[in-house]
């Protein structure tokens, strides 16, 4: 199946089963949004989630599960890197021994390095 059509699935799915316990729990009705807060849902909804997950799937169907899995070993990678970036964090050496250690496990997981031909 296209990446394309399971990431759809799955949002179109979460989103339908999502009406109910709005409509229970909370009043949507009531609400009234900005035109802030509606551009940025549809930022959210748009860029960070659908283009997320269509990224995902294609990168599933491209590379396997197991390659892709080993992603989330980066994702403290980018919070250090955002945080000293960003919000003008020091880099200390516990995080990048911490790297060091993220990048070998990398390396060993994915089985490349150690590979015989």
């Amino acid at each position: 199946m296209p990446p394309l059509v399971v990431a759809s699935g799955v949002l179109t799915g979460a989103a339908v089963m999502m009406i109910p316990p709005a409509f229970i729990l909370e009043n949507p009705m009531s609400i009234n949004p900005g035109t802030t807060t509606l551009t940025a849902l549809a930022g959210l909804t748009l860029l960070s989630t659908s283009l997320a997950y269509v990224f995902y799937f294609k990168t599933l169907a491209i590379t396997g599960p197991t390659n892709l899995l080993l992603v989330t070993f980066l994702i403290p990678v980018n919070a250090v890197f955002l945080g000293v970036v960003v919000l003008g964090e020091t880099l200390e050496p516990s995080a990048i021994a911490g790297m060091v250690f993220i990048f070998a496990a990398l390396a060993v997981t994915d089985g490349r390095l150690f590979k015989r031909h």
